[in-house]
C-alpha cells in the first residue's frame, strides 16, 4: 500500500491547491456576472415554457399542474373535515353509551 499512500498524498496536495484556485475564481465578478445573467435567462425561459405548456394543456382540455394542486388541496381539506366529523361522532356515541349505562 505504499503506492496508494503516495498517490493519496499527492492527490490531497493537488486537490487543496486546485480548490483554493477555483474558489477564488468562482468568487470573481468575471464569473459571477455572466453566471447570474445566464441563470436569470434560464429561469425566464423556464417560466415561458411552463406558461406555454399550461396554455397547451388547457387548450386540450386537461387540467394543468396548478389545477391538480388546487383539487388535491381541496380534497385534503375535505378529508380533514371528514376525520374531524368522525372523531366528533365517536365522542357523541361514547357519551350516549355512558349515559345509557348510567341510566340502567
Amino acid at each position: 500500500m505504499i503506492g496508494w499512500d503516495s498517490w493519496k498524498k499527492g492527490f490531497d496536495v493537488w486537490e487543496n491547491a486546485t480548490a483554493k484556485y477555483l474558489e477564488a475564481w468562482m468568487r470573481s465578478p468575471l464569473v459571477l456576472g455572466p453566471g447570474g445573467a445566464l441563470l436569470t435567462a434560464a429561469m425566464r425561459s423556464k417560466t415561458a415554457v411552463d406558461g406555454a405548456m399550461d396554455a397547451w394543456w388547457s387548450a386540450v382540455g386537461l387540467p394543468t399542474r396548478r389545477d391538480q394542486e388546487r383539487a388535491l388541496h381541496a380534497l385534503n381539506q375535505m378529508q380533514s373535515r371528514l376525520i374531524d366529523l368522525e372523531e366528533t361522532l365517536a365522542e357523541i356515541r361514547a357519551q350516549q353509551k355512558q349515559q345509557a349505562s348510567t341510566k340502567a
